[in-house]
């Protein structure tokens, strides 16, 4: 009999963590950054505590109670004692990795705190976008999925107490599987292999998904970040087909049309599937944004911005067709240069930025005089590819600005001329924390008069985007009526929705199917 435990993902978007157990092992479907569960006691400037290694996250329900998966380094003295009688205390054995759908930290971010000894499982794009991330993101102590430094307890004199702090040793780098591309060329192994920070990294060989004792079949599928995959498992139940985030229709719907036919084939015995946008009856096409988008930037005459989702390269490849069609510069932070720098080592078809004549890379005007290595060589390897504010803003016309809510204290140095563009495409916001950016979002815009196109306003009591204006954002999610299609032409005998806040849906829409829904409850066990 296979049991599936819920830690993560049930009633909420993101937070998987999934532990599928059988006679052949023990496997976690994701590891991921439940983000609504950290905003319901954490913000930006009230976080958990570094110091402490495991305690906050314990206490404060963030991460499940199970002894013997997390690094040692982050254990406290007597930690697991104060947790014995939790009401969802276990202690478990071997584990035998973590199957990973993509590089969304909502599903790898936890990652984090387990020993790194047990691997992830994983396509290589997903492994190289993970660690391109970390490279160039503040590696948050909460964030570190690919490699991380150990923490000692040091005792300051005059202290009663010690704290937990970075050792000097060096990083150490987690043991990635892959299901796919593991010859290498001689660029790429350097790029997995080397340290982008001071720190000496202790790196681990990409390897393959063979040595795991369960039998796995990785599906490609199409997300709105490369390398997403969907999984089976082969356990003595039958085999068990996690869908990860899927869409049917972006730029490479076909991958999940394939998912589709293959998981069928299988007879599986349970799907766990997404439900992200069960409530949406339709979707935009990244076509159709494309579409949408140039017609609205061909007819822009000064500055035009652009806000999307960083991590979204295919969003980022439409509107660099738009600028390529407009006669303009897209230009792109740092981050993203180095995010389709990784992904060219293993996508051949990936534009190379130094060819590119419609790519620019913006250098911020407080930039740091002593940058991280990965940011020193983007500046190096594309010198001529570098414009400043004074380069935008004598030439305002001529780009397109890939800024975000989060790059907009660069504009009073830019200086947009009233009427200049600002194109929204992106999701509305889902909290009380993203209204506030979207009131302050307006209030920038209002103030250097820029007009705005496809960002939600506040109307009868919700968010919304004005009719006329939609259009310019495809979701990473399926639908409600792809969603459904996923279910019955892969017909499992039982189907349990995660990473949704509506999984009575598929209740209510699946009763004469054949297929027997099963709700899971957080912390609850389905046998099958």
């Amino acid at each position: 009999m296979v049991k599936l435990t819920f830690y993560g993902g049930v009633k909420e978007i993101g937070g998987n963590k999934v532990l599928l157990e059988d006679d052949k092992g023990r496997i976690f479907l994701d590891f991921g950054y439940p983000y609504s569960k950290y905003r319901n006691f954490y913000e930006e400037y009230l976080k958990p505590r570094p110091g402490t290694g495991l305690l906050d996250l314990l206490v404060m329900g963030l991460l499940p109670h199970l002894e013997g998966i997390y690094r040692t380094d982050l254990e406290t003295e007597n930690l697991w004692q104060r947790f014995h009688r939790a009401e969802h205390y276990r202690k478990l054995g071997d584990i035998d990795g973590v199957l990973l759908t993509h590089a969304h930290l909502d599903h790898s971010g936890h990652i984090s705190f387990l020993r790194e000894d047990i691997p992830v499982y994983a396509t290589a794009t997903t492994a190289f976008i993970a660690k391109a991330i970390q490279d160039s993101g503040k590696s948050a102590f909460d964030q570190q999925v690919c490699y991380f430094t150990r923490r000692v307890e040091e005792c300051l004199e005059g202290w009663r107490q010690g704290a937990y702090v970075t050792s000097s040793g060096g990083d150490r780098q987690r043991r990635f599987c892959v299901a796919d591309k593991l010859t290498l060329s001689e660029d790429a192994e350097k790029f997995w292999g080397k340290a982008i920070r001071k720190k000496k990294l202790d790196s681990q060989p990409l390897d393959d998904i063979s040595k795991c004792s369960f039998n796995l079949h990785c599906f490609p599928v199409d997300h709105s970040i490369p390398g997403a995959c969907s999984w089976g498992i082969e356990t003595s139940s039958g085999w068990v087909i996690y869908s990860g985030d899927l869409r049917l229709h972006g730029r490479h719907g076909k991958l999940t049309e394939s998912m589709i036919k293959e998981a069928d084939q299988l007879h599986p015995r349970a799907l766990i599937l997404e439900g992200t946008n069960l409530d949406k009856a339709e979707n935009v096409s990244e076509q159709e944004v494309y579409e949408n988008g140039f017609k609205t930037i061909n007819d822009a005459r000064g500055l035009v911005i652009a806000d999307f989702s960083p991590r979204d390269v295919n969003r980022l490849l439409t509107f660099l067709q738009i600028a390529r069609d407009t006669k303009r510069k897209l230009t792109i932070l740092p981050k993203d240069a180095y995010l389709l720098k990784t992904m060219r080592l293993l996508e051949p078809e990936i534009p190379d930025i130094a060819q590119e004549d419609a790519i620019a890379i913006y250098q911020k005007t407080t930039a740091s005089k002593s940058p991280d290595s990965w940011l020193r060589n983007i500046y190096q390897d594309y010198s001529s590819k570098i414009v400043l504010a004074k380069d935008v803003r004598s030439n305002q016309g001529d780009f397109i600005l890939c800024f975000s809510f989060w790059d907009l204290n660069e504009l009073p140095s830019i200086q947009p001329r009233a009427g200049s563009l600002y194109v929204f495409s992106s999701s509305e916001p889902h909290n009380e924390e993203q209204e506030m950016d979207f009131w302050r979002l307006h209030h920038w815009l209002e103030h250097f008069r820029l007009r705005a196109f496809g960002l939600p306003v506040y109307r009868n009591s919700k968010w919304e985007i004005p009719e006329e204006e939609k259009g310019l954002h495809a979701s990473g999610h399926a639908c409600g009526p792809d969603l459904l299609r996923i279910a019955r032409e892969i017909q499992p005998e039982v189907l349990i929705p995660v990473h949704s806040e509506k999984p009575e849906f598929y209740v209510d829409n699946l009763s004469n199917s054949g297929i027997n829904v099963i709700l899971p409850t957080e912390y609850g066990t389905i046998e099958i």
